[in-house]
């Protein structure tokens, strides 16, 4: 029996590889959903008294959420790609 380290190292490659960049989008969707609104006006400690700041602040965190949902979709088609090769 002989084992092809080349093919080995290989594969060890390309498993990390994808793992840390499964794991960086993943995180990338999580840090992306968990973002706040801010007012951007607001120094340090201070409040916003605007009625109409918070819908201001919220409209910045559009490209944020959608980016994150990207990122979650693509995590669920790596997933998905993931099941097929095994089941098929």
């Amino acid at each position: 029996m002989s084992i092809d380290w080349a093919a080995l190292g290989q594969v060890f490659g390309v498993s990390l590889a994808v793992t840390v960049g499964f794991v960086g989008v993943f995180t990338l969707g999580i840090l992306g959903t968990s973002r706040k609104a801010q007012p951007a006006e607001a120094g340090p400690g201070a409040t916003s008294t605007t009625p109409g700041a918070s819908a201001t602040a919220g409209a910045a965190l559009g490209p944020a959420r959608l980016g994150a949902y990207a990122c979650f979709a693509l995590c669920a088609a790596a997933v998905a790609y993931g099941i097929n090769l095994i089941v098929a």
